[in-house]
């Protein structure tokens, strides 16, 4: 009997979303559980790193460059920013792929950073325009940087890194913001109606996995350090299909879908013709269907999720 497991945004996201007869039916009667709230949470119940941990930029950097090249290093995501200051601090507004970055962007302002970290020695280098790498010397203690998804829109001193492993690092910030600042070639992009790469994000940080398993043999997902996990588990992992006609065993993640009415009609309704699904949000509610559940005559339909 297949499998079916979807990683889900926060169930607070669907609130007053009322649920089609069929899937309200089919809640009410499957097993409710309250796990773990938080996206790491969530990904550790499906991947099992050792060690423990989600290392994003060490994930993405195999899935970039290899797994040879990844080894042997502490890797930390520097990704290209933009932060607006307004009258109450300074808002993130844009990380990485959501600034429209190309190849020429790189072209131009990694040479100017490079001396910055270099000093440090540290190397910068950006295999993919969105996405950048500071490559460490390994096991170098890194601060808890604050991954970018829970940090846009909000005042980027509120995911500061705290203690003494984050001095170096705000230092670091204040030299590269200043030689972005004064940088031509963010002129030429707010001329051509983008906005400047004003800043740095560091996030992400770690080493590269001894190994990855997982219950399931297929992974679906728009995340390069999920898709990267796979690769170093020997699943396979692949993009999000286009439609939801899925064979076997396998994970969808679809934490990054924002339109939750679609996700609704196109992923859970149609979950329900299958064998098993386990349905997983990212604020730790989860429920786990199952055929004999059908027989629970006097469960009450969910007719919406919880706030």
């Amino acid at each position: 009997m297949a499998r079916l497991t979807l990683l889900l945004p926060a169930a607070a996201r669907f609130a007053g979303i009322a649920l089609p007869p069929a899937l309200a039916k089919a809640l009410g009667r499957a097993q409710r559980v309250q796990l773990d709230a938080g996206e790491q949470a969530q990904l550790a119940r499906h991947f099992d790193l050792r060690p423990h941990g989600w290392p994003a930029a060490a994930l993405t950097r195999l899935l970039d460059a290899g797994e040879g090249e990844a080894r042997g290093a502490t890797w930390l995501r520097a990704d290209p920013a933009h932060i607006r200051p307004d009258i109450n601090g300074a808002r993130l507004l844009g990380v990485g792929a959501n600034l429209g970055m190309d190849q020429a962007d790189v072209d131009a302002l990694l040479p100017v950073l490079r001396p910055l970290f270099g000093d440090a020695g540290f190397t910068l280098d950006a295999p993919q325009p969105t996405r950048w790498y500071l490559r460490l010397p390994a096991d170098t203690p890194l601060p808890a940087f604050a991954p970018p998804e829970q940090a846009l829109g909000d005042d980027v001193f509120d995911h500061a890194p705290r203690g003494d492993a984050a001095r170096r690092w705000r230092a670091l910030e204040s030299e590269l913001q200043i030689t972005l600042h004064n940088h031509p070639h963010n002129a030429a992009r707010l001329a051509s109606g983008r906005v400047p790469v004003n800043a740095l994000w560091f996030w992400g940080g770690g080493n590269l996995p001894d190994a990855v398993s997982a219950s399931v043999p297929t992974v679906y997902s728009d995340d390069p350090a999920v898709l990267g996990a796979a690769r170093l588990g020997r699943l396979q992992g692949m993009p999000l299909p286009a439609t939801p006609a899925i064979d076997g065993d396998a994970l969808v993640d679809l934490r990054g879908q924002r339109d939750v009415r679609g996700l609704v009609e196109r992923w859970l309704l149609p979950a329900l013709a299958g064998g098993e699904a386990t349905f997983d949000f990212a604020d730790g509610l989860a429920f786990a269907l199952r055929p004999g559940q059908r027989w629970r005559l006097w469960r009450r339909p969910l007719a919406t999720l919880p706030a």
